[in-house]
């Protein structure tokens, strides 16, 4: 089976799909699924999303293995076999490999289905990079209708040893807001810059009052980082000055109530720059990433898992700093994520030269396998 998973995962690697876009990604997993272990499938969950649900005769809990179907658009610089197939779109955070770890599972529920309970949901979830695919797929009916009793998740982490096991007792990852500033003022005449209201000066105020909002030290619960991540202001035109601009943001922090509270602040500073350089303004929340708050038990039952099977395992204080929409999911159910180590070498996530370690699926099928069996899906 691993040499399956393997040619699956590369697959899906060389045909990637954007968020909200990924439905052939989803009929290569359904028809992997159909060919070495089918079952009832969910088609259609908050978008494009797929569950394949095992049902076993004696009665049990119902434990939902998630992972993400979207690609990011990045264009890859890597040139193997199995490099990107789509212009400017590749698997640059490793969804092919969660995907082909929870498909190559089918193996094991195969092996294991004598001895199993309750129900095991093979979730397959849309847009995760947008934060719009796991409240989508949450909305869903036919998805409450399961009723889960565990949800869990992992991702891989390039920088730590390959194969560790990175557990976190409370939070998995930060809340991420994304924000968006559109300013309007008028366009003059570059040689007459007075007749207009160029939004330059004030663009530059709102990075430097933005900046002591920042609290680095992740040690701090306050931690709070907003990073810059888009500038807009006139066009290559130089007898013009612009009339317009926009400033994009991502804002990250450990707690939901200080992600509030720097929102508020944000904007209070827009309002009174604006207001001072005669601007009007629009401003529009984006991708919101709740906190993904670990269920202590579900956590414990990771822990379990990778020390019965001989795992390393780092038990990390700190949460990631990335969003993860898998956030939802744990404020509705008992719901863990964990860590996988990718890597001393492997390039970080979002890098164009990323790919993701073949030699984790067999990790990741054998951890998932050994949480399903704890959480008491099996006689």
């Amino acid at each position: 089976m691993d040499q399956i998973i393997r040619t699956l995962r590369r697959e899906l690697h060389q045909h990637p799909e954007l968020s909200g876009q990924e439905a052939a990604t989803a009929q290569r997993i359904r028809a992997f699924i159909q060919a070495h272990h089918p079952t009832a499938f969910i088609d259609r969950l908050g978008g494009h999303g797929l569950a394949a649900v095992y049902t076993y005769p004696t009665p049990g809990p119902t434990v939902v293995i998630r992972c993400e179907l979207d690609a990011l658009p990045i264009a890859e610089t890597n040139t193997f076999a199995h490099r990107s197939a789509t212009a400017g779109v590749s698997h640059k955070c490793g969804h092919d490999g969660h995907m082909a770890i929870v498909a190559g599972l089918v193996g094991w529920l195969r092996d294991q289905a004598p001895a199993l309970t309750g129900r095991v949901v093979l979730l397959f979830q849309p847009a995760e990079e947008t934060g719009q695919g796991a409240a989508a797929v949450l909305a869903d009916p036919r998805f409450r209708e399961l009723q889960p009793d565990f949800v869990f998740a992992l991702h891989n982490i390039p920088g730590v040893p390959l194969g560790t096991i990175i557990a976190l007792r409370q939070h998995f990852s930060a809340a991420v807001q994304s924000l968006a500033i559109d300013l309007t003022g008028q366009e003059a005449h570059a040689a007459e810059p007075e007749n207009g209201i160029n939004p330059a000066a004030a663009m530059a105020l709102i990075l430097q009052e933005f900046e002591p909002l920042n609290v680095p030290d992740p040690q701090q619960p306050n931690f709070a980082l907003l990073t810059p991540v888009h500038l807009q202001l006139g066009q290559l035109a130089y007898g013009i000055s612009p009339g317009a601009g926009a400033l994009h943001f991502t804002f990250r922090t450990w707690d939901e109530a200080v992600l509030d509270q720097l929102k508020a602040r944000a904007l209070e500073i827009i309002a009174q720059v604006c207001g001072t350089h005669g601007l009007q303004w629009r401003t529009t929340w984006l991708e919101y990433f709740p906190a993904t708050q670990n269920d202590p038990a579900a956590n414990q039952l990771i822990v379990a898992a990778a020390k019965s099977l001989g795992f390393p395992v780092q038990e990390q204080a700190l949460p990631f700093r990335f969003g993860e929409d898998f956030g939802w999911y744990a404020q509705t159910y008992p719901a863990a994520m964990f860590g996988i180590g990718a890597g001393t070498t492997t390039p970080a996530l979002h890098h164009a030269d990323y790919d993701f370690p073949d030699e984790l699926m067999a990790t990741g099928v054998a951890m998932f396998g050994r949480i399903i069996l704890g959480c008491g899906a099996g006689e």
